[in-house]
């Protein structure tokens, strides 16, 4: 074997070292990022339980309440109801008397007077036993979720409380590492506010989309300020059903507003595959809003 045989081997065997290093670093990447999911996946679920522990414990201090007015009005109408029953055997006593019978009928319009407080005070109460029925179902429905939420592939976001400003506050996060296109979609143009747009990179094109009542000076002003940058595209979108935030079609963050105040169903994830199908909602948003005049 010549040395020039001896050396080409040598080259082929670097090359085959190099791709195995190659490889081995991409698999150490994949590992490294599916940690990273995984601990962020985690992260999420803890402030779930959280979320929904919170809530929990609000509803029943809500019901210790409840209960406490229960008692206080059980009370009043035992009180009332002695009172009935002592003025019911005074009037018994003055029938059995010679007593001025204007005398008895101004006690029979006072006893009507305290019958009708207790059937007040009943209807209270019954309504306020059914708020408690209810209450306890939606603690049951919470303690329910709690138990099942170590399960980490199905979550129930029906009673899951997320506040705007945490949104929002997510959205910026994300926006900061923007560097060619964004997508966003808030409520209402006021929103924009905390998204701090004047610090984002004028390299970065942002298409909005928001809802702004031509009737209020405050958001025609803000819509002019926005405007006024070079980079910034806002169009009318009235549903204020969602949140968006898409970012160089790398990250996505899609979040649904509930019935309930901070009732927000939230997805985001850089994964491709969940990404074009979400991207398909925000088209449809994008195309739904109209352009400005």
């Amino acid at each position: 074997m010549t040395e020039d045989d001896i050396i080409l081997e040598l080259r082929e065997e670097l090359q085959k070292a190099l791709r195995k290093f190659e490889e081995y670093d991409v698999k150490l990447k994949s590992k490294e990022e599916l940690i990273s999911n995984f601990s962020k996946s985690l992260e999420l679920k803890e402030d779930q339980i959280k979320t929904m522990i919170d809530s929990m414990n609000l509803k029943e201090q809500h019901n210790d309440t409840l209960n406490t007015s229960l008692q206080i009005k059980n009370e009043k109408i035992k009180d009332l109801e002695k009172n009935i029953r002592t003025l019911n055997e005074k009037i018994n006593l003055m029938n059995s008397s010679t007593v001025d019978k204007d005398l008895i009928a101004g006690k029979e319009d006072e006893i009507k007077e305290w019958q009708n407080k207790v059937d007040i005070l009943k209807g209270e109460l019954e309504k306020q036993e059914e708020d408690l029925d209810l209450l306890e179902a939606e603690n049951e429905k919470l303690r329910n979720d709690l138990a099942s939420s170590s399960d980490p592939q199905i979550v129930d976001w029906t009673y899951v409380e997320i506040p705007k400003d945490s949104i929002l506050k997510k959205i910026r996060e994300i926006l900061s590492k923007a560097v060619h296109n964004v997508t966003i979609a808030v409520p209402d143009i006021k929103d924009l506010q905390d998204l701090h747009l004047y610090e984002v990179r004028s390299s970065v094109n942002m298409k909005i989309m928001c809802y702004i009542d031509p009737s209020l000076e405050d958001d025609e002003q803000l819509l002019m300020e926005f405007e006024s940058l070079d980079n910034i595209t806002i169009r009318m979108y009235e549903d204020k059903d969602r949140f968006i935030m898409d970012r160089d079609g790398e990250e996505l963050l899609f979040a649904i507003i509930g019935e309930g105040v901070n009732n927000n169903l939230i997805i985001h994830t850089r994964d491709a595959k969940h990404q074009r199908l979400l991207r398909s909602l925000v088209m449809e948003g994008w195309l739904r809003a109209r352009k400005l005049d």
